[in-house]
């Protein structure tokens, strides 16, 4: 199967590099586009697919397309290669805040639609996608998009109305997440850590927290439970937490980015 990208950034290089990795196709049939040479260079060289700068060569010659631009950008990408999109192609777009129905209407005729809503640890194999289709879209295509979503770490289907929400728990939180870790490993500086060190502590805390609670399924308030100690040095940490509204504030910061893909 010959698979498309029309754009080549991060999340783009990700879903490649699982994709070979995991031998769901060979770099023989892929091809991508961008707009500037280096980019276009720079992946062939790493993945050693075809490349071009022209999107609708990439559109006319697939059958699964991935539009991989920012949602600012893809009206008018739809707008260059609809004319030439064959009708049997799966369409897949991983922009934030642009619908099903917002792209059946940009393609203006029927299309087999796909929204991925991934987040950057796929980078590293560890994403965490958000999926939904349109109707044109059979069981067998969707079994296809689930198998390439967890090429790059893990899939999962939702109902549309929930994509908003799936984009500010796990699309924008790694930011959060990082930010969280920045702020962990200043205070082991401030401490007498070097700085290399409490990065590596603080990530390795954070990773670690997280694969506990996915290995044992426990809800993450027994988890924090366990560390807390009666009177112990953890508790007063959460006590400052608390009385500084850390839970509101994460509670708050991700409602705002569910409001703000609303209006993309």
């Amino acid at each position: 199967m010959k698979i498309g990208f029309i754009g080549l950034g991060n999340m783009a290089r990700a879903m490649i590099g699982g994709m070979l990795e995991k031998e769901m196709v060979q770099a023989a049939d892929i091809i991508g586009s961008a707009k500037t040479k280096k980019t276009l260079e720079a992946v062939h060289e790493t993945y050693g697919i075809a490349v071009t700068d022209s999107n609708r060569t990439v559109a006319e010659q697939v059958e699964v397309l991935v539009l991989a631009v920012k949602p600012q950008f893809l009206g008018e990408v739809i707008a260059e290669i609809r004319a030439v999109l064959p009708e049997d192609t799966l369409v897949i777009s991983i922009a934030a805040g642009k619908s099903l129905t917002w792209l059946e209407e940009a393609f203006g005729k029927w299309v087999k639609l796909v929204r991925f809503m991934p987040n950057t640890p796929a980078l590293v194999g560890e994403g965490c996608t958000g999926i939904c289709v349109n109707d044109a879209v059979s069981q067998e295509e969707q079994a296809y998009s689930l198998q390439l979503a967890e090429s790059f770490g893990k899939g999962d289907f939702v109902e549309e109305r929930l994509m908003d929400a799936v984009g500010a728990v796990s699309g924008s939180s790694p930011a959060y997440v990082f930010l969280f870790m920045e702020a962990m490993a200043d205070a082991g500086v401030a401490a007498g850590l070097p700085r290399k060190k409490a990065y590596e502590f603080a990530a390795q805390a954070v990773y670690g927290s997280a694969k506990l609670m996915l290995k044992t399924g426990s809800h993450p308030g027994e988890l924090k439970d366990m560390v807390c100690s009666p009177g112990g040095t953890t508790i007063e940490g959460v006590r400052i937490l608390e009385e500084r509204g850390f839970r509101g504030a994460v509670m708050d910061a991700l409602l705002a980015t569910v409001e703000k893909s609303k209006k993309l």
